[in-house]
């Protein structure tokens, strides 16, 4: 018989087998990650709404429904329980993003990429914290507070979807569903020793999501999964892709496969930022996966590409450019922001809002009064382009720390506020990147390496994660 502890490291893949075959049920593999949610939660603050009783009822009904039809006519993750970030619509649950004014809000339908998975018969277990609106790199809110990384709970678990990274590193659900503007599928992956996955800009629908983002951000904001194991990220990247008739920036696109992919003779190359600062830990373990695929053929170089030293001038000039409604506007409910009141409140304990978010519409302001500044950063990122289009031609892989160091402590990314722009890069581009452990370092925590692509080349990138996998044994659960 499987134990609970075995199901709680098996992929989901390997869990909707199991229940297919009859070798355990449904409700065996909830019951196994409500447990591990329930022994863990109180410390780490990841999951802030559950519905148990509804995910056992239909753990109970994929029992049935099995019995009835047999393992044939079952959907690809039939019964296999999984977390959602409290930004996506959930039908009757709350959808906040972290800020005070949404508490009274429940959504009357699901969110287009929620419903995919229901339909392939993911069965969610509840909503997973973020920061707020969804915007900085630490997961704290006045909703639900702060959640703690499950290797060591002083320390940050990323952003925004740092509830999923979190109770994913944790065991507590083999995948969930996330969302990225500027690394928050990939930064909340690394400092939790999963994987995440970006996908291309475009690839899949934003639908149901808040904050709703507008025009060209819906092609920097990726829908994917996040997940213990990397043989989850293509199917389920599979599920959510293709338009939803809402989303008009989602456009049907075929899907490589990555079990067809190669590594004899494929460009591999290290991408320098001369701009950042990368803790010799990660510069190893970045070198160490470069070593890896070069081990089964792979050709390594190194490149430095000078303007990544704009990246976050670029980030900031193409978000403001792409906003219809200002973050301000959405922070406030569109009562105006107010910077010397709305930072008297926050310092004497009044205010409904976290200190990173008023930094960001206060910044929000002076972007908008620098009209020259960001006409040439937009400038600049079309340059930046056609300098990757030119030396990162279609099949190459790209390897780039995800973050300057691993996970930090409490607060101490409001003293570098800018480190998350080693992820921030592929939003702006729009490419797809997989974020991919490698250990722990001598104090316990997270290693890892962003592994980026070409446009639409989103089964290179997971074909390179499932061999770092293999290479390095991918997920250790935390002590």
């Amino acid at each position: 018989m499987t134990s609970p502890r075995e199901l709680r490291r098996a992929s989901a893949l390997t869990l909707a087998r199991l229940i297919r075959e009859g070798a355990v049920s449904a409700r065996d593999v909830v019951d196994a990650h409500i447990e591990r949610i329930a022994a863990v939660n109180p410390v780490l603050n990841a999951v802030v709404h559950t519905r148990f009783d509804a995910a056992r009822a239909e753990a109970d009904a994929a029992d049935a429904r099995r019995a009835a039809e047999g393992p044939d006519a079952l959907p690809l993750l039939h019964g296999v329980p999984c977390t959602i970030k409290e930004s996506f619509a959930v039908t009757g649950c709350p959808h906040t993003a972290g800020h005070l004014a949404r508490r009274p809000l429940r959504p009357t339908r699901d969110a287009v990429t929620v419903a995919r998975l229901r339909a392939a018969g993911a069965i969610p277990l509840g909503l997973t914290n973020t920061s707020e609106l969804c915007l900085w790199m630490e997961t704290h809110n006045r909703v639900y507070g702060r959640t703690r990384n499950p290797y060591d709970p002083a320390r940050i678990v990323g952003g925004s979807s740092g509830g999923e990274g979190a109770i994913i590193g944790a065991g507590g659900s083999p995948f969930g569903l996330a969302a990225d503007v500027g690394g928050s599928i990939r930064m909340p992956a690394f400092f939790n020793g999963v994987f995440g996955h970006k996908p291309t800009g475009g690839l899949v629908p934003v639908s149901g999501q808040h904050p709703p983002p507008h025009g060209a951000a819906r092609l920097m904001l990726g829908t994917g999964p996040i997940a213990r194991r990397a043989e989850d990220l293509m199917p389920v990247l599979r599920l959510l892709a293709g338009p939803d008739g809402e989303d008009d920036s989602c456009e049907a696109h075929p899907l490589g496969d990555p079990a067809t992919v190669a590594f004899g003779g494929r460009r591999v190359v290290v991408v320098q930022d001369p701009g950042q600062r990368v803790s010799r830990d990660l510069r190893l373990a970045l070198r160490r996966a470069a070593d890896a695929l070069a081990a089964r053929g792979a050709v390594v170089e190194e490149l430095v590409l000078p303007r990544l030293r704009k990246t976050f001038d670029i980030w900031s000039a193409m978000m403001a450019e792409a906003a219809a409604v200002p973050f301000s506007e959405i922070l406030t409910d569109g009562a105006g922001f107010r910077p010397a009141r709305a930072f008297a409140a926050w310092a004497t304990r009044r205010s409904p809002h976290t200190l990173p978010s008023l930094v960001l519409a206060g910044l929000e302001g002076l972007v908008a009064r620098l009209p020259g500044r960001q006409a040439r950063f937009l400038e600049e990122s079309a340059a930046l382009r056609a300098e990757i289009d030119a030396a990162l031609p279609p099949g190459t892989l790209w390897l780039h720390p995800p973050y300057s160091r691993t996970a930090p402590r409490h607060l101490s990314p409001l003293l570098t506020p800018f480190d998350w722009v080693h992820t921030g890069l592929m939003n702006v581009l729009g490419l797809p990147a997989t974020q991919v452990p490698l250990g722990l370092d001598r104090r316990g925590l997270p290693l890892g390496v962003q592994v980026a692509g070409r446009w639409h080349e989103d089964h290179l990138t997971i074909a390179a994660a499932l061999a770092l996998e293999e290479a390095f044994g991918g997920w250790v659960p935390p002590a």
